[in-house]
């Protein structure tokens, strides 16, 4: 049963082949997908994604705390979710306080919705009762995704969606 989870080596083979479909897609194309499959490159990732909860904070300008959660069947790494503790102004246009993918061949099976749905938790555990989640107006997958989870539109400009999500039911 899949579920969300630290980064971890534990899936650095199923993660470097899901990079390789979202190259195929033309994402995350600056992500070295050979080096990656090295096992020390994929521990210096997976460090530096456990320090962003605390040091984007202080390290980059107009960084913020981000925990990142992957989600996970056994060793098959199936996409991720990054819960933003607080936002700025760029995160409240665009961005908010969740984002998420899942890799190309696990898409339209509900994993969107189960890693949202799971982050929730940890977000009220931060103080937050609503989150704000963005997308592209024409993403429909994406908005169906938010709406199921008790997304409601606040408003829509510049083809960007803004929805919050309660993080309590």
């Amino acid at each position: 049963m899949p579920e969300l989870c630290p980064p971890s080596g534990a899936v650095r083979p199923s993660y470097v082949a899901a990079l390789r479909e979202f190259h195929a897609e033309g994402r995350h194309l600056d992500a070295d997908a050979t080096a990656l499959a090295d096992a020390g490159a994929f521990e210096d990732l997976v460090d530096a994604l456990h320090d962003a909860e605390l040091a984007a904070a202080t390290s980059a300008p107009g960084g913020v705390p981000t925990t990142t959660f992957w989600y996970c069947d056994g060793a098959r790494y199936l996409g991720r979710i990054t819960l933003r503790h607080r936002l700025t102004d760029a995160l409240r246009d665009v961005g908010g306080h969740v984002g998420y993918e899942v890799r190309p061949s696990a898409r339209r099976r509900g994993h969107a919705g189960a890693m949202l749905r799971g982050v929730l938790p940890a977000a009220a555990a931060l103080g937050l009762e609503r989150v704000l989640l963005t997308c592209d107006a024409g993403n429909l997958p994406s908005r169906r995704v938010i709406e199921g989870c008790g997304g409601v539109l606040t408003c829509e400009s510049g083809g960007v969606r803004r929805y919050r999500v309660p993080t309590a039911r």
